[in-house]
C-alpha cells in the first residue's frame, strides 16, 4: 500500500471513530431561549462533534411532553414551577438542577404605537387587545398577569387579554399588529425589529423570573447530556446569555 492509499485509510478510519464517538443530545427549551441557545448549541457542536437538537415550545407544552415520555435529555425551563413538577415525578435528576438564568418583562407596542408612560394606561381606550403567553400556562403570561394582579389592574385588563402558546407567539402577535401591545421577556422584546419597548419594568417591582435547567430522569445520552449542561454553565455561554439580555444567577437550586 503506497503512502497516499495509507493516509486515505487513515483518515477514513478516523472519521469513523469520530462518528461513533459523537452523540446527539435533544435539548427541550422555553422559547424566550431560541436565539440564545442557538448561538451556544452551534459553537458546542463544532468544539465536540456531537449533534444538539432542540425542540423550543412554552415550558408548560414541554414539560407535559416529557412527562408523556417524549425522548429529552435536557430541559430548560422559564420557571419553577414546570420544573418542581416533574421533579415531582421523579422525572429530573435532582443534583443537576440549577438555577441559571433571569429576566425581565416589558410592555411593546408597535414603533408608532400608543405611548405607554406607565401600567395604567394599558387600560385607555387606545389598547384594545394586549398579547402575552396563556396566563394560565405559559411562564411569561403567568408571570405577567401575577404582576399586573398584585397592581390591582388584572381585572380590568383581562377581557383585553389575547392569550398566546408561547412569548415569541405573543410578541408576533403585536409585530403583525393583531394586539396593540403585548406583555413579553426583555429579552424577546430585543429580537424584533417591528415592537418597540414602551416600558420596561424594573426587576425591583416585578416578579423574579428564574429559569432552571436540568438532566432529565430518562436521558438516552445521559453522559453527553451532563457535558451539554456542563457547557451551559460555563463563561462562553454566560457571555452568549448576557448578550442576549438574560442575568446570570449565581445560586444553585
Amino acid at each position: 500500500m503506497n503512502s497516499f492509499a495509507q493516509i486515505a485509510a487513515f483518515v477514513v478510519s478516523l472519521l469513523a471513530t469520530v462518528r461513533l464517538a459523537a452523540d446527539e443530545i435533544t435539548v427541550f427549551a422555553a422559547a424566550s431561549l431560541t436565539d440564545a441557545l442557538t448561538e451556544i448549541g452551534s459553537a458546542y457542536e463544532k468544539a465536540t462533534g456531537d449533534t444538539v437538537r432542540f425542540n423550543f415550545a412554552a415550558s408548560s407544552t414541554l414539560a407535559r411532553q416529557i412527562e408523556a415520555g417524549a425522548p429529552a435529555d435536557v430541559f430548560f425551563s422559564a420557571d419553577d414551577v414546570q420544573m418542581d413538577s416533574l421533579a415531582k415525578m421523579g422525572l429530573i435528576v435532582k443534583e443537576t438542577r440549577k438555577a441559571l438564568l433571569g429576566n425581565t418583562l416589558v410592555i411593546v407596542t408597535a414603533p408608532d404605537g400608543p405611548p405607554i408612560a406607565k401600567v395604567a394606561d394599558l387600560a385607555g381606550g387606545s389598547i384594545r387587545h394586549l398579547s402575552m403567553g396563556n396566563p394560565k400556562a405559559v411562564p411569561a403570561g403567568v408571570y405577567a398577569k401575577a404582576y399586573l394582579e398584585k397592581l390591582g389592574f388584572w381585572e380590568k385588563l383581562e377581557l383585553k387579554v389575547a392569550p398566546a402558546e408561547n412569548v415569541r407567539a405573543a410578541l408576533g402577535v403585536v409585530a403583525s399588529g393583531n394586539a396593540e401591545a403585548g406583555i413579553v421577556y426583555k429579552t424577546d422584546a430585543a429580537t424584533s425589529k417591528k415592537v418597540k419597548i414602551a416600558l420596561e419594568i424594573p426587576a425591583s417591582e416585578g416578579p423574579e423570573i428564574r429559569y432552571p435547567v436540568a438532566l432529565v430522569s430518562d436521558s438516552r445520552h445521559g453522559a453527553a447530556a451532563r457535558k451539554f449542561l456542563a457547557r451551559l454553565t460555563g463563561a462562553e455561554a454566560a457571555a452568549v446569555f448576557r448578550k442576549c439580555g438574560f442575568t446570570i444567577l449565581t445560586s444553585d437550586d
